[in-house]
């Protein structure tokens, strides 16, 4: 399911962007004519304006210069040689241009003139609605000069009391007339000239008559044309006011860059004259003509209501159909995503629920089936009731059954160790294959071991019934197989006096299952993979899959042949009796192998006869010591005992390899309990530390 909702969100994604593009490309209007340049680094440049004399409309030319980067824009100027002020930004919707104000000049002296200008005939007007002309310093007075000297505005600029060197004083954002004043700027505004000139005294408020003139000091000031908005924020003003101040110890400093707007409008006529003129500027029809309200002469164009673009080009504003045809693009693409997302979230919502009522459902098929069947083989409900696990307590116990957690397995299934929420450690068992056989396998292994309580059998906690093929759980085993700790490529880790322990263990377990228990059990697969060693080496016979009960009354039964090669009784396996002494002949095998270290289905001796036909017919010979084990630390080794000749009377030569001998006798093999007999020289219960 995670799977199908990726995809269907990348799918939404690949809508979306594809809406997204299609609605771009709907709603697209060229802002150039064909074949000039439409921007200028992150400036945008609509015609009338261009940079070459087909691209732009008279008095619009621009300048892109590629040497900085990113590139920049720059207005033609007319009045001055060179560029004129950086273009940041063009808005044909306002009928501005935000530009950077070359007007940022450092004054010193009694008297200065300072000359702002666009040049006669061009456009470009400085807005008075957007503009603020700004004269930092203090001890001056300013005025402003029109054309033909006509002075429209002045303001004075004083110094505080406690200046009385003509030093610059910063202003606030406020500028009040103390260090810093404003003139008023006239609508349409082109050029001006800026007259300051020294105040007697530096501008202070004088406190009282002065008995003489004090001599005009030198002052210092700065104007700017700034952009009202700009000037608003007050960092903006803390920025210039250090450039300000720098600029008093570093004349030839880079100049700073302050903003300001200037409005432009088309000619010198009004929209009724100049819509009769073949030049007129407004070309999409869907466009309408306004006479300039902005300060400049002439006239400029908008877009019709509905319609979006470029007025000043044919065709250029586009809506409507445009417009709408773009907006249903766009919201066809996304609708269509989240109704796909949206199906495709209900189908895995689906999915999910069919999944998990499916699972379910089999989950109570499961429990009843094999409930019925484990109750069938006990007779006790309450012990039935009492060991059952639910699926989802094994699987978080072990990890989903994770395959790092497995322990080892066998024909009856895999074990993996696992952690219960109580935080006992578990050996819990899963069938490989689903079969009926397998079912009724582990249904008899519950059946079999509920029924046991022997220290060397491996306890049963409990099952799971929720899965086809029942779960069990054991007693965790810590130190492996007896198999394992036989056949190991590196030092013995089992003393002589550990094994012959370890074999009396098995067969106390073996004498415990056929006579001491409620029904005779008998194992059928007795053998050192199935022998389980403790952390103090204790064996705990384990795997009860293939057991099989028996009245105490009876002496056996027929059955089905089931055990592993190399351990199977003859017997068994060509009548098919089962009875105790079936497993007798597999605890012989064990014993062989255990006083050997040789495998029964690996070991080919030089007669070419089996592991236990060689160990008999050597025993028979008095040639014991061929083929057993020299055990570290035994007192005289595996040769005849001191004051003894033709007699086998090593420990393990002597109680093994007789009772092995009679184990593997077919009529002769004696029962289990029958080896309880021989206790001469067993040692007592733990691990030896021989």
């Amino acid at each position: 399911m995670p799977a199908l909702v990726g995809a269907a969100m990348l799918l939404l994604l690949l809508l979306l962007r594809g809406s997204i593009t299609l609605a771009a490309a709907a709603s697209s209007v060229n802002i150039a004519l064909p074949g000039c340049k439409s921007k200028c680094g992150d400036v945008d440049i609509p015609y009338p304006f261009g940079t070459t004399p087909v691209c732009y409309r008279p008095g619009f030319m621009v300048t892109c210069n590629e040497t900085h980067s990113p590139p920049k824009l720059f207005l033609d100027n007319g009045a001055s040689p060179g560029p004129g002020p950086e273009v940041v930004e063009i808005s044909l919707a306002n009928s501005t241009v935000r530009v950077g104000s070359w007007v940022s000049h450092f004054v010193a002296g009694n008297t200065s003139h300072v000359q702002l200008a666009f040049s006669r005939g061009s456009p470009f007007v400085l807005s008075a609605k957007a503009n603020s002309l700004v004269i930092m310093g203090c001890g001056f007075r300013v005025l402003l000069h029109i054309v033909d000297g006509w002075t429209y505005g002045s303001c004075a600029s004083f110094c505080p009391i406690n200046n009385s060197t003509g030093e610059p004083f910063l202003p606030d954002v406020v500028c009040n007339g103390i260090g810093c004043c404003q003139p008023s700027i006239p609508i349409g505004l082109r050029s001006c000239r800026i007259e300051l000139s020294s105040l007697d005294g530096a501008g202070r408020c004088p406190t009282a008559p002065s008995p003489s003139p004090a001599p005009a000091p030198a002052f210092n000031a700065s104007v700017h044309m700034v952009e009202q908005e700009w000037w608003s924020d007050g960092s903006h003003v803390y920025g210039l006011q250090q450039y300000f101040m720098d600029l008093l110890s570093y004349p030839d400093m880079s100049p700073f860059f302050v903003p300001a707007i200037a409005a432009w409008g088309l000619g010198e006529l009004s929209c009724e004259e100049a819509a009769r003129r073949p030049d007129f500027g407004c070309r999409s029809k869907n466009s309408v003509c306004l006479n300039s309200t902005n300060g400049a002469e002439g006239y400029v164009c908008r877009c019709s209501d509905g319609y979006q673009g470029n007025p000043y080009m044919t065709n250029g504003c586009q809506g409507g159909r445009g417009r709408l045809a773009a907006g249903i693009i766009f919201s066809i693409g996304v609708g269509s995503g989240i109704i796909i997302l949206l199906l495709v979230l209900a189908v895995a919502f689906a999915i999910k629920k069919v999944k998990d009522q499916k699972a379910k459902r089999m989950k109570e098929y499961f429990f009843k089936q094999n409930r019925g069947l484990l109750l069938q083989q006990l007779v006790d409900t309450d012990i039935a009731e009492r060991m059952i696990f639910s699926l989802e307590e094994l699987e978080t116990a072990t990890n989903k059954f994770d395959e790092a957690r497995i322990l080892g397995g066998g024909g009856h299934g895999t074990v993996y160790k696992g952690i219960l929420s109580d935080q006992h450690v578990v050996a819990i068992k899963k069938s490989k294959t689903v079969i009926k056989r397998e079912i009724d396998e582990f249904i008899n292994e519950v059946a079999i071991l509920s029924q046991i309580n022997h220290r060397n059998v491996v306890k049963l906690f409990g099952c799971c019934l929720e899965t086809e093929v029942p779960l069990l759980i054991y007693e965790f085993i810590s130190n492996g197989t007896l198999y394992a700790h036989l056949h190991t490529d590196g030092p013995q880790s089992l003393s002589w006096k550990d094994r012959l322990r370890i074999a009396f263990e098995v067969a106390s377990s073996l004498a415990y299952l056929h006579s001491a228990a409620l029904i005779s059990i008998i194992h059928r697969d007795i053998k050192t993979s199935n022998i389980l060693l403790d952390d103090r080496l204790t064996a705990k016979v384990s795997d009860f899959g293939a057991s099989r009960g028996i009245a105490i009354d009876q002496s056996g039964v027929t059955t089905a042949i089931q055990g592993t090669y190399g351990y199977l009784d003859p017997e068994y396996y060509y009548t098919g009796r089962l009875t105790e002494k079936s497993d007798v002949y597999s605890f012989g095998v064990m014993l062989v192998e255990l006083l050997t270290r040789k495998k029964p289905t690996g070991y080919v001796p030089s007669e070419g006869v089996s592991l236990v036909a060689h160990f008999m017919l050597l025993l028979n010979q008095d040639r014991l010591s061929e083929i057993l084990t020299r055990f570290t630390g035994f007192p005289g080794g595996w040769g005849r005992s001191q004051g003894s000749s033709g007699n086998r009377s090593n420990v393990l030569g002597d109680e093994g390899g007789r009772q092995a001998d009679h184990a593997v006798r077919g009529n002769e093999t004696p029962g289990a309990a029958e080896f309880g007999e021989h206790r001469e020289g067993r040692p007592r219960n733990g691990r030896s530390s021989g």
